[in-house]
């Protein structure tokens, strides 16, 4: 069973005054923000701003699990208190939050703990994002916020080793390679080809883009603004998915199974209740198109075709288990595995497969700056996009799991730093 952390706040400028809430479910096994909610509310009071922000959390935890415990974490001790069932509810604008609250889940499955205020941070900046956007006449827009981020930064400058004393630099430096791990950062853009008008080898290239980024990280003061959101699904299962078969850009193009198509409709309806996607952008093989068109109807969006987030062209490998091409391309094979510039017979190698990844990239953050895009494309792609977002080299696509019709995510900002958010996540398949 599944073990969900929900963290709730809320506030009021004025209590009462304009107030907001902000909630955030973590899954408890691994730490891992799994869903945001806030929300400015109007004129409120303080106390009912946090019994929203429950509710709100409650809702987000059932929507990824109705099965799952729940540990409530909150700063509030009324709330805390009154929903264990220690104090009673006598104010009449709470009474009926509490019990919306306690409908969400069986009493069972709920437990509640009071937190210090230093240790919600996370639910607070929420709150206060939910508030300055009702100050502007708008709402807290997900594809906006920086509270995760700004947590998670703080979290790792108070745990990244001291340096000498007024070391301000070397310390935010410290801070963001203990949350990022990619030492110098990613540049989106690759560097320009090489003379002979190849991009040269995938190490080539990623010395190159390490080498070329720029230096301004999470402690900078400069507002970078929101980042590009690139969320990342793999398409649905085809009939060669369940036997592990290689199924590339060369071969038949294969359509969804009856599995895929109802995994397709599972991850609708949960990008559907995020609500966060703003635009959705396709692989032009079949598949991909299948599953992109499945989830942009439920979100009444349009599908764009972006040829670079094709699959690798296996080439005389298309339809091929491993075990097949291990039998009959044993040289070719172990070169392959060997080094990223080596292609199967009348395919493409890992190293070409980055370029044009990497160009399609490139291209789709300028597009969508500040926005929450839907990139529905293949197992090769979407690997490249995250080791590039981490700086890990080309050896760790082998070390990724992928499952079909999962669902990962990257932030990519204006200083060319990226932030991977989420990987492989299938829990609307459950």
């Amino acid at each position: 069973m599944r073990e969900f952390i929900v963290e709730a706040d809320g506030g009021s400028r004025g209590n009462p005054g304009p107030a907001g809430y902000g909630s955030v479910v973590i899954d408890a096994a691994t730490g891992e923000t799994l869903m945001e909610a806030a929300e400015y509310i109007g004129v409120a009071t303080n106390n009912v701003a946090e019994y929203k922000g429950l509710v709100a959390g409650l809702k987000a935890a059932h929507d990824l699990d109705p099965a799952a415990t729940v540990r409530v974490r909150m700063d509030s001790k009324l709330v805390v208190e009154q929903m264990s069932g220690r104090w009673k509810i006598k104010h009449p604008d709470m009474k009926p939050l509490a019990a919306e609250a306690a409908r969400v889940f069986p009493s069972s499955q709920v437990t509640y703990e009071w937190i210090p205020r230093d240790r919600n941070k996370h639910a607070d900046r929420l709150a206060n994002e939910a508030m300055d956007a009702g100050k502007r006449g708008e709402q807290w827009s997900p594809s906006a916020s920086t509270a995760d981020l700004d947590t998670r930064a703080a979290r790792a400058a108070a745990e990244a080793p001291t340096g000498p004393p007024g070391d301000a630099a070397a310390g935010a430096a410290r801070a963001r390679a203990a949350m990022a791990g990619r030492g110098g950062g990613v540049a989106l853009g690759e560097a320009s080809p090489t003379p002979s008008g190849h991009g040269g080898t995938a190490e080539d290239a990623d010395r190159r883009a390490a080498r070329n980024a720029p230096q301004v990280g999470w402690a900078a003061p400069a507002d970078l603004g929101a980042p590009a959101t690139v969320v990342l699904l793999r398409h649905g299962e085809t009939a060669l998915t369940p036997e592990k078969r290689f199924s590339g850009s060369g071969g038949s193009d294969p359509v969804l199974s009856d599995v895929g198509r109802e995994q397709a409709e599972r991850v609708a309806a949960a990008l559907a209740a995020r609500g966060t996607v703003q635009a959705v952008v396709s692989s032009p093989l079949k598949r991909c198109q299948e599953t992109a068109h499945t989830v942009a109807a439920r979100l009444g969006l349009d599908v764009h075709l972006e040829d670079g987030l094709r699959e690798t062209d296996f080439g005389a490998w298309e339809g091929l288990t491993f075990g097949e091409v291990r039998q009959r391309h044993p040289e070719e094979l172990n070169a392959w595995l060997a080094s990223p510039d080596a292609a199967p017979p009348g395919g493409e190698s890992f190293a070409e497969v980055t370029r044009r990844v990497s160009a399609a990239r490139d291209r789709l953050t300028r597009a969508y700056a500040g926005r929450t895009v839907l990139l529905v494309t293949h197992v090769t792609p979407i690997k490249t996009l995250v080791r590039l977002a981490l700086g890990a080299p080309p050896e760790s696509l082998f070390r990724m799991e992928l499952s079909a019709a999962s669902v990962s995510a990257v932030a990519y900002y204006a200083d060319g730093n990226a932030s991977l958010r989420l990987l492989n996540d299938t829990s609307h398949l459950r």
